[in-house]
């Protein structure tokens, strides 16, 4: 008997240097394969997204200590399916109440020193225990055992890791205590061997034994190891390390800090709800550069043409010029959000941008409904003319759970530019290098005030579900890589994994996000075809070529739910060590 062949469309070739990971029970994707791996373990206990979220980012902060502080930021996004809503924790410090704006600005000579002097209120530990708090089912000590064990006995330094060293290793020279920590046996270490951080290891060990022996009830104890951070030990440990080496911090203000969670803000995409934390960060950036994006049709423009390209950077170059000219601490500054993310907003930013000829430097801010004074207009000719450099870095960790939660957070605070507290074991967030001297500037240095924030965790939802859980490392880059995968899945039909891996462009037309605030010129990936580079000089963009796959470009981690199966998609950049695991 013949049988008739039936017809069937191949699957499109669109191959991935990785698979797209797919699974029913749970996804994870973070900045290191080790703190995926910490975050399964939980959630193979029954844990939630959050409490294996919260294991990951603190794994994370000791095995990109480089890079990502215990004590650094941590700016959180959790979606509750049950509640159907998106909580925002501002996992972001404050100046110190004594800040001398003054003095900051002497020993900088006009920037931000660097040092101890840069020190703002450490938000992570504060944030990860707010999050095990209101959201998670499990103690503490669970959550930060992996951590711990990552610091106590070591894991293998790998190439990421030690070219940061090899790089900056004169910067770390110049306090004895991090050399001591960061420099073993005083050389950068080396591929595969074993990096400790025992001191570290105390301190999260003196926290969970805080949390042992309260004798109260499951929150009782996650505020006992609070305690022991920011009134006991730990705060003790630092106060007295400002008092002795002339830092603005003091106890009182580390007994008075909490990591508050509060509403997100967000904008729709053609059916997509994207949210960001508040404008303490810049999330507010991506969801306006959406905004502006969203009248164009970016199919006929065609995936990473001259024109796709052209277009997506002159939305970022006016989204960017309105961060620069209003947003900030949104309890120091009044920030126009709903103007901002207005749809008729879009439409007249979407009209400032030809066709035929890039804008080549900052455009002027633009004017949106609702704002109380005139933006910020920097002077362009004080910032040097330069590439902006490597940025001051990040790590990000999203998880998502069978229940339909998710985690999506944005670990930073790097460790070559602040000093490390020996009674601590690592540095304290020293994102001070984010604010700004020029009176009236959004991000102006002030007691009491955040600086603008560049790490900035995305979550998208589809009808009130998750959709994707997204961010990235990278400084200014962050919103335009993120915004460029996630154009890739939902307009070209990419999967998670091929939309990360495409070559990238990022804008740098601006003042740069850390101090000195150098303005740099318009990057792309080497793999873009020679032909769309001279097409987009020839349109007056400063074109500077990467390498065909550089982490300077980003290093998205994603989880996308299918909302025709409920299973989850996980991919993670290769241009890192980022990972991701499914079941």
């Amino acid at each position: 008997m013949e049988h008739k062949r039936t017809e069937r469309t191949l699957t499109p070739q669109r191959p991935s240097w990785r698979p797209n990971l797919i699974g029913k029970r749970y996804a994870v994707s973070c900045g290191h394969y080790l703190a995926a791996a910490a975050a399964t373990r939980i959630l193979d206990r029954g844990g939630n997204a959050i409490d294996a979220g919260v294991t990951a980012a603190m794994a994370l902060a000791v095995l990109q200590c480089d890079i990502v502080s215990f004590s650094g930021v941590a700016p959180t996004l959790i979606y509750r399916r049950k509640e159907r809503k998106v909580h925002s924790i501002a996992g972001l410090g404050y100046w110190p109440a004594g800040t001398d704006v003054e003095r900051l600005r002497t020993e900088g000579k006009g920037a931000i020193p660097e040092g101890l002097l840069r020190t703002v209120m450490p938000a992570a530990p504060a944030t990860h225990i707010a999050a095990l708090s209101r959201f998670g089912t499990i103690s503490f000590e669970e959550a930060a055992s992996a951590a711990y064990e990552l610091a106590h006995d070591g894991f293998a330094a790998y190439p990421v890791f030690v070219r940061h060293f090899e790089k900056f290793h004169e910067k770390y020279r110049r306090w004895p205590s991090n050399a001591a920590l960061y420099l073993p046996g005083g050389e950068p270490p080396r591929v595969g061997q074993i990096f400790k951080q025992e001191k570290l290891a105390e301190s999260i060990a003196g926290m969970m034994e805080a949390e042992r022996k309260c004798s109260g009830d499951r929150l009782a104890k996650l505020r006992a190891a609070h305690d022991y951070y920011y009134k006991g030990p730990i705060a003790d440990a630092i106060a007295s390390f400002h008092r002795e080496n002339g830092g603005f911090v003091t106890k009182e203000d580390l007994a008075g800090f909490e990591a508050p969670v509060e509403p997100s803000i967000h904008c729709d995409y053609k059916g997509y709800e994207v949210h960001s934390c508040d404008t303490w960060c810049q999330g507010i950036s991506l969801l306006e550069t959406m905004k502006i994006v969203e009248g164009l049709d970016l199919k006929a423009l065609g995936h990473n043409s001259p024109a796709y390209v052209h277009h997506i950077t002159e939305a970022f170059n006016l989204a960017f010029a309105d961060r620069e000219g209003y947003v900030g601490d949104p309890r120091f500054v009044d920030v126009p959000v709903a103007g901002l993310l207005a749809n008729d907003y879009a439409a007249k930013q979407r009209s400032r941008i030809r066709s035929d000829k890039a804008f080549g430097e900052m455009p002027r801010p633009g004017a949106p409904a609702g704002a109380t004074r005139d933006p910020f207009i920097p002077d362009m000719s004080r910032f040097a003319r330069l590439e902006p450099g490597a940025a001051l870095d990040t790590i990000y960790c999203c998880v998502a759970d069978s229940e339909g939660n998710c985690y999506s957070a944005t670990l930073s605070d790097n460790a070559r530019d602040t000093v490390v507290i020996p009674g601590l074991g690592g540095t304290v967030s020293s994102r001070g290098a984010q604010s700004r001297f020029e009176a009236g500037h959004p991000a102006e240095v002030k007691p009491g005030k955040r600086p603008r924030l560049t790490p900035s965790p995305a979550l998208a939802l589809r009808d009130g579900e998750l959709f994707m859980g997204f961010g990235t490392p990278g400084g200014d880059v962050q919103m335009q890589a993120m915004l460029q995968v996630f154009l890739n899945v939902t307009e070209f039909g990419m999967t998670v994994q091929q939309a990360i891996e495409q070559p990238r462009f990022g804008t740098f037309m601006f003042p740069n996000s850390f101090s000195p605030f150098s303005i740099g010129n318009f990057n792309i990936e080497g793999r873009f075809p020679q032909a769309t580079v001279d097409a987009l000089a020839a349109l007056g963009h400063p074109v500077e070529r990467w390498g065909d796959v550089v982490p300077a470009a980003g290093a998205v981690c994603a989880i996308m739910r299918d909302p025709s199966t409920g299973w989850l998609h996980a991919g993670a950049d290769p241009r890192r060590e980022a990972y991701a695991i499914a079941w």
